[in-house]
């Protein structure tokens, strides 16, 4: 009853209201991407110099880790010293509609924060205060996912997957030589597929707050769930031991502290029900 007096207290809006305050939460939020958007279409040369063709090149970050490794287990196999492929562009608009998707996800990526914190300033309203409480802290804990699961993406995913295709070969007549769509698409494709997938404990909160998922039922197919994240990581690693566990690791810590999400999400709910279940019989 509480919480239903509490819902009628909200600010009384229209749907025509809510679509006018929508609209300018999607301006807000457009005006942000296209700014970024624009500053990193000035800069292309620079970006795709020092950040979208880095990965491919054996000076990387992560490269100069794994032959640090290398000489530290004495595995000469696991430092990479050179990536054999070419980038060209076979396209007349190749080079132009690279830049523009490129500064376009830069964008989005930087303003990501902003983007859904307009979202949440959109929704956040038509909580009750229990969820609102619940809910605290939000923005932050989607920010640092995504952000984390873009670094990943580009530290991790992207030098691992450019080495693999570069120097798999079915016939030595062949020679590598990848069009420049080609490359941007699938660094994008990482990148901020990694950064999405990354939201898996705030998507099993959401799930498991409206019922859908439980803890049990994440538990009873986490052998199904490690499956599918080998298999995840035998395809976008090179064929080796150590490259697959660098990948399936994360993912797999990422599946726990779902379960562990949802545990918490579902004793909140049955704390609730029993307080709420309390004050209707002392009220009765």
């Amino acid at each position: 009853m509480a919480l239903d007096q509490q819902h009628s207290e909200e600010k009384e809006m229209s749907f025509l209201d809510h679509l006018e305050e929508l609209r300018w939460h999607i301006v807000r939020s457009v005006a942000a991407i296209m700014v970024f958007m624009i500053l990193a279409f000035v800069f292309a040369p620079w970006i795709f110099d020092n950040i979208v063709f880095a990965p491919a090149n054996a000076n990387f970050p992560t490269f100069r880790a794994l032959c640090r490794l290398a000489e530290y287990v004495d595995n000469p196999a696991l430092c990479v010293t050179d990536i054999p492929f070419k980038i060209q562009s076979r396209y007349v608009t190749g080079q132009f509609s690279m830049q523009f998707a490129a500064a376009f996800v830069i964008g989005l990526i930087i303003a990501f924060p902003y983007v859904f914190w307009e979202i949440w300033r959109f929704i956040k309203p038509g909580l009750y205060n229990t969820e609102k409480k619940s809910s605290r802290g939000a923005v932050i804990a989607v920010t640092f996912l995504f952000l984390l699961g873009i670094s990943f993406g580009y530290y991790v995913l992207c030098p691992m997957s450019m080495w693999f295709f570069a120097t798999y070969s079915i016939s030595t007549v062949i020679v590598n030589e990848f069009d420049i769509t080609s490359y941007v698409q699938t660094i994008i494709a990482l990148v901020f597929g990694s950064g999405v997938l990354f939201q898996l404990p705030v998507v099993i909160f959401f799930l498991t707050r409206i019922g859908i998922v439980t803890p049990k039922f994440l538990r009873t197919y986490r052998k199904h769930a490690i499956i599918i994240i080998l298999i995840l990581a035998a395809i976008i690693t090179p064929p080796d031991p150590l490259s697959q566990t660098i990948i399936a690791v994360p993912l797999y810590l990422l599946y726990e502290i779902s379960i562990l999400i949802s545990g918490m999400e579902v004793r909140r709910k049955l704390k609730v029900e029993a307080l709420e279940a309390r004050e209707g019989s002392s009220n009765s």
